[in-house]
């Protein structure tokens, strides 16, 4: 059985840092894709980043990229999100979610069946 928990979450000035880690445990993620969602207050879950564990290739959601960067560490069976600059508009609960490596819609919820509970992120002066 997949699982999948979120860490690193927590509270962080604006402009400030955080990197997030998807620790998994079960199966290795090498034939995994794992993408990054964030529900905020009073807005739809929204898909900002995904990777495949295999290649490496990763996509981004307009509104962070620059700014956010998806990774993995094959050996932890992890993957993370550095997130810079921070914004209070960044403020939501993170999910991380694990789906098939290969298809399209990479950053829509549709495309996973597996997902953590999820880390607070709230950027606030």
């Amino acid at each position: 059985q997949l699982q999948l928990v979120e860490s690193g979450g927590g509270l962080v000035q604006p402009g400030g840092s955080l990197r997030l880690s998807c620790a998994a445990s079960g199966p290795t993620l090498d034939s995994y894709h794992i993408g990054w969602f964030r529900l905020a207050p009073g807005k739809e879950r929204e898909g900002i980043s995904s990777i495949s564990v295999n290649s490496g290739r990763t996509y981004y959601a307009d509104s962070v990229k620059g700014r956010f960067t998806i990774s993995r560490d094959n050996a932890k069976n992890t993957v993370y999100l550095q997130m810079k600059n921070l914004k209070p508009e960044d403020t939501a609960i993170y999910y991380c979610a694990a789906g098939p490596d290969y298809g399209l819609g990479y950053l829509l919820h549709a495309h996973y069946d597996s997902w953590g509970p999820g880390t607070q992120v709230t950027v606030s002066s």
